[in-house]
C-alpha cells in the first residue's frame, strides 16, 4: 500500500512539473505550432512600402509578400502594426507576433536578438533631382557643393548629408525641415513641382515615388549600402528556414514580379492625357447612365461625369495599379460587398450604378454635415481614399481645434498630414498611413471640372 501511494505521489509530482512547464510556455512559436493555430501573426509598420489601407483594402509591398508566404503554408494572416522599429523588436520578443515583415537593418547589435530571414534588401540613400530641358543632372557627389539640399530634421538623411558635407570640406547648403509637418515624400513632391531642387530619400521610397512623378531622377547614390531583411525570434529556426526557402523560389515567380512591378514600376498617374472634349452638349457616351442613376439620389449628373472623368477618362477597360476597375474605378472587394460580381465590374451601367450606391452610403455616413456642398467634399474624399482615412482626418481636426464639418482649410489639412507618422500614429487615428495628397487633389480636380461642365452643359 505504501509503495502504491509512493507511485501515485511520484506520478502527481511529474504531472504537475510537466503541466507547469506548459503553463510557462503555452506555445512553442515554431512553424508547426503556427500551423496548428492556422494563422501567422505579422508585425509591421505603416508606410507607403510596407502596409496601408487604400479604399478599404489592405495593401503594401511587404504585406503582399508576407501574405503570399502565408498562403503557401496554408495560413491566414493577422496584421499587428507598431509605431516604430524599436517597438517591432520589443513586440516580437514578447511573443506578440510571429514575424516582423518590415525591412529591419541588419546590424551586429540586432543579430544577437533576432534571426533575419526572407528577401534581403539592399538600401541606400539617393539624390532626388528634377529632370528639366537644358538642365544638367548631377552624377557625382562632389557636385553637391554649393547646392541647396533639403532633408528632414533629426533624420538619418540629416546625419548622412552632414557627414558627406564634412567629407567634401563643406559647401553644401543644408536646409533642415520640421519633420512634424514635412516628411521625405513631401520633399520629393516639392522637387517634382519645382519648389525645391534637391532632396534625399531611400532608394525604395524614391522608386515608389517615381511612379507618381516621372520628372524626377533618382540615379545618384549618396550613401553606402545598408542590408535589411525580415526577422523572427532566435527560437524560430524552422519558420526562418521556411521563409528563406520561399523567398529563394519566390523571387523567380511571375507573381512576385507582378507585385514588384505594381508598386515600383507602374505609373500611378492616369494613363490617358487630360484632354476634354464636349460636343453638341454631350460630355461622354455614358451621359444617359450618369443622368439615370444620379437622379435616383437627387444629384447633379454632371458631378458624377466629372468624377468618372478623373477616375478613368471614360475608359471602361482601365485597371489601376491597385486593381480598381471600370468607369468609376471600383475595387473588386468593394464591388463584391455591394453585390457586383467580378465579371460585371467593367460593365458601364453596373459600374456606375454600384458607384452611386457606394456614394449614397457615404452620404448617409456624413448626414450630420448640414451644408450639402461641404458634405459632397467629404463623400468625394471618402470615395477616393476609403471612409476610414477621412474619419481619421475628422478626428485630428477635432483634436487640433479645426472645424470637423468643413473640408477646405480644416479636415483637408489633416488628410494631407495622414502620411506623417506624427499624425497617423496619433491615438485618435484608427486607419494608419495614407498618401493624403492624392485625395486632396482629387476633391479639388473633380469639383473644378464639375464647375466647368456646369458652365458648358445644361443639367
Amino acid at each position: 500500500m505504501v509503495r502504491i501511494t509512493a507511485y501515485i505521489l511520484l506520478f502527481l509530482f511529474l504531472f504537475s512539473c510537466q503541466h507547469g512547464k506548459k503553463e510557462k510556455n503555452p506555445e512553442l512559436n515554431d512553424l508547426e505550432s503556427i500551423k496548428k493555430k492556422g494563422e501567422l501573426t505579422v508585425l509591421t509598420l505603416y508606410s507607403s512600402t510596407s502596409y496601408f489601407l487604400y479604399r478599404g483594402e489592405e495593401m503594401g509591398y511587404e504585406y503582399e509578400l508576407i501574405k503570399q508566404f502565408a498562403e503557401s503554408e496554408g495560413l491566414k494572416t493577422k496584421i499587428v502594426v507598431a509605431e516604430n522599429i524599436g517597438k517591432l523588436v520589443e513586440m516580437l520578443q514578447k511573443g506578440e507576433g510571429d514575424i516582423i515583415a518590415y525591412d529591419i537593418p541588419i546590424t551586429g547589435d540586432l543579430k544577437d536578438r533576432l534571426l533575419y530571414c526572407g528577401p534581403e534588401i539592399i538600401t541606400h540613400q539617393v539624390l532626388i533631382q528634377r529632370i528639366e530641358k537644358n538642365k544638367t543632372l548631377l552624377r557625382n557627389v562632389t557636385e553637391l557643393v554649393g547646392k541647396d539640399i533639403y532633408v528632414e530634421k533629426d533624420s538619418k538623411y540629416e546625419t548622412r548629408i552632414n557627414n558627406l558635407n564634412s567629407e567634401l570640406g563643406g559647401g553644401i547648403k543644408i536646409h533642415l525641415m520640421n519633420k512634424d509637418t514635412i516628411i521625405t515624400e513631401d520633399l520629393i513632391e516639392m522637387v517634382a513641382n519645382g519648389k525645391i531642387d534637391y532632396a534625399l530619400a531611400d532608394n525604395n521610397i524614391a522608386r515608389l515615388n517615381k511612379t507618381y512623378y516621372n520628372n524626377i531622377d533618382i540615379k545618384l547614390n549618396i550613401s553606402f549600402p545598408q542590408r535589411s531583411a525580415w526577422a523572427v525570434r532566435t527560437n524560430e529556426p524552422e519558420l526562418a528556414k521556411a521563409i528563406d526557402k520561399w523567398a529563394e523560389n519566390n523571387t523567380k515567380s511571375p507573381k512576385y514580379k507582378e507585385i514588384l512591378k505594381r508598386y515600383f514600376e507602374l505609373s500611378k498617374n492616369s494613363p490617358i492625357p487630360e484632354v476634354l472634349s464636349i460636343k453638341k452638349g454631350q460630355i461622354s457616351v455614358y451621359d444617359p447612365l450618369f443622368k439615370k442613376y444620379a437622379k435616383e439620389q437627387g444629384w447633379d449628373w454632371r458631378l458624377i461625369a466629372a468624377q468618372a472623368y478623373h477616375e478613368s477618362r471614360f475608359d471602361t477597360s482601365v485597371v489601376s495599379w491597385a486593381g480598381a476597375k471600370g468607369l468609376m474605378q471600383i475595387m473588386p472587394r468593394t464591388a463584391r460587398s455591394n453585390g457586383l460580381a467580378d465579371k460585371d465590374i467593367q460593365n458601364p451601367e453596373k459600374n456606375i450604378a454600384t458607384a452611386i450606391k457606394i456614394m449614397a452610403s457615404l452620404e448617409r455616413s456624413f448626414s450630420t454635415i448640414e451644408d450639402p456642398q461641404e458634405r459632397m467634399k467629404f463623400i468625394l474624399a471618402s470615395y477616393n481614399s476609403g471612409i476610414g482615412h477621412v474619419l481619421d482626418a475628422i478626428a485630428l481636426a477635432k483634436k487640433y481645434g479645426k472645424d470637423p464639418q468643413k473640408w477646405d482649410g480644416n479636415v483637408a489639412e489633416y488628410i494631407l498630414l495622414k502620411s506623417n507618422p506624427e499624425y497617423f500614429n496619433d491615438e485618435v487615428c484608427k486607419f494608419g498611413y495614407f498618401r493624403g495628397r492624392e485625395t486632396y487633389s482629387y476633391v479639388n480636380k473633380v469639383l473644378k471640372l464639375y464647375e466647368y461642365y456646369k458652365s458648358k452643359i445644361k443639367a
